[in-house]
């Protein structure tokens, strides 16, 4: 039978840690989740390794295999060459609790963050309405099983000490799916260019390629959010046109917000733009 050679992290918070190889037999269709698996079972029982459902969608097996951010569970043994070391490591951008095992929790105190979805107050919700074609683009977001690859792959958060200035783009896919619902009412955009810091995000598009959902996260919403921000907040004639009509702050982007036609931007707007990319 076939071997595979695992080089696995393993070592806890606070002590140095270290690789240590291990020989597993190779079935037809294994994953790297079941190699570490075979590991816990028979060669290494203290192994720490969070999974949970194995069919990637609960994202909870999230590592970085040789180097790169992966889901355990959707990474098959036969995409490496005969006799290479995998190299399995924890997520790097978060801290190491033990072995393969990062802790998360910084994620959800963002969520906390973002102001939850508001439908209109004076519509009751059997009376919501709206077309297919204006939410399609709101559902590709909805697809996000939070493995946070694209949190622990974006240089901002990985490279950077910048946790408490920049939301990361799991976030930014949030704030898009709620910023571009047909009938969400609040306004985010001061939130996302002060506190989320959208301005930090230079689109390299990494976090799109690890994301195993396939969302367009650079060009579908982080793109179309940093265009509303600078259209309310750095655009000229934008702001000549809010001084003329005294329409304060409320630029493009809220149910309020008038817009100047020569400044319209099918992208920078709320409800139903087209998607890009």
């Amino acid at each position: 039978m076939a071997e595979a050679r695992l080089s696995v992290f393993r070592g806890s918070a606070g002590e140095p840690g270290t690789f240590v190889d291990y020989e597993v037999p190779v079935e037809e269709g294994m994953v790297v989740l079941d190699a570490l698996q075979w590991i816990q079972a028979n060669l290494a029982p203290d192994l720490a390794v969070r999974w949970n459902c194995k069919a990637a969608k609960c994202g909870s097996c999230s590592a970085e295999v040789n180097g790169r951010p992966s889901l355990t569970c959707k990474t098959r043994l036969s995409d490496f060459e005969p006799g290479e070391t995998i190299t399995v490591e924890p997520m790097r951008a978060f801290p190491l609790i033990r072995d393969l095992v990062t802790d998360v929790s910084w994620n959800y105190e963002v969520n906390r963050r973002i102001a939850p979805f508001q439908p209109p107050a004076d519509v009751p919700q059997e009376d919501w309405r709206w077309q297919q074609q204006d939410i399609e683009r709101v559902q590709e977001f909805r697809k996000c099983i939070e493995c946070f690859l694209c949190q622990d792959v974006c240089h901002v958060l990985r490279n950077h000490t910048t946790e408490n200035e920049f939301i990361g783009p799991r976030f930014l896919v949030r704030v898009a799916g709620l910023e571009m619902h047909p009938i969400d009412q609040a306004d985010r955009l001061e939130f996302l260019k002060d506190d989320g810091g959208v301005g930090y995000c230079n689109i390299t598009k990494c976090c799109t390629e690890v994301c195993p959902e396939h969302i367009k996260i650079t060009d579908n919403a982080i793109i179309p959010l940093k265009e509303r921000v600078a259209d309310r907040y750095y655009d000229p004639i934008q702001m000549v046109w809010r001084k003329l009509t005294g329409r304060g702050g409320e630029g493009g982007g809220g149910p309020t917000g008038a817009t100047p036609p020569e400044a319209s931007s099918s992208e920078g707007r709320a409800g139903p733009a087209g998607s890009s990319g």
